[in-house]
């Protein structure tokens, strides 16, 4: 196993690489990783008692002025709603950014070979080959980010979905049991 320095340079080696897109990469992938878990913690632990919340704020109103219940459930569940899919349309944004960014790489890559096709001729290949690693690292990069984020982007906004529903049936039993 590779000790810390080594893990260290050969990450820096990968970044040096990668050119100026690929650090684009690393940030947007920290800001979306950032978001991703700091939801997925939201849902676990912070939800739950802003349903409980939820449903101490309903009770109270339940039955007092019927013809306004229905839009005052609304209005909670819609507050539901927006805490439990707030970062996720970012989230998505996020995730089709880098794809994007992993193509400028592409083309910056092919371009610095075509430079060194233009100064050398076809007969560097190691000049070239610069350009041809940034352009297929920048590419793997950005994909692979981007399927990891929609994967757990859609992960999330199956569980807030469930969220909701049990939002709903809790405004619901709690107005079917006064």
């Amino acid at each position: 196993m590779p000790s810390l320095p080594e893990l260290l340079d050969r990450g820096a080696s990968f970044l040096e690489q990668g050119g100026p897109a690929l650090w684009g990469i690393l940030l947007l992938s920290f800001i979306m990783w950032y978001l991703i878990l700091k939801h997925y913690w939201f849902l676990r632990f912070v939800a739950p008692s802003q349903l409980q919340q939820l449903r101490l704020r309903w009770a109270p109103r339940r039955g007092q002025h019927a013809p306004f219940d229905r839009r005052q459930r609304e209005a909670l569940l819609a507050e539901a709603r927006q805490a439990a899919q707030q970062p996720l349309g970012f989230i998505e944004s996020l995730s089709q950014v880098l794809p994007l960014l992993g193509l400028l790489g592409t083309v910056s890559g092919m371009i610095q070979s075509f430079d060194v096709i233009t100064v050398f001729g076809n007969g560097n290949a190691r000049g070239m080959a610069g350009g041809i690693s940034q352009a297929l690292l920048t590419t793997m990069a950005g994909l692979v980010t981007a399927l990891s984020g929609l994967y757990f982007n859609n992960d999330l906004k199956q569980r807030a979905h469930q969220l909701l529903e049990e939002a709903a049936t809790t405004l619901d039993e709690t107005s079917s049991s006064a």
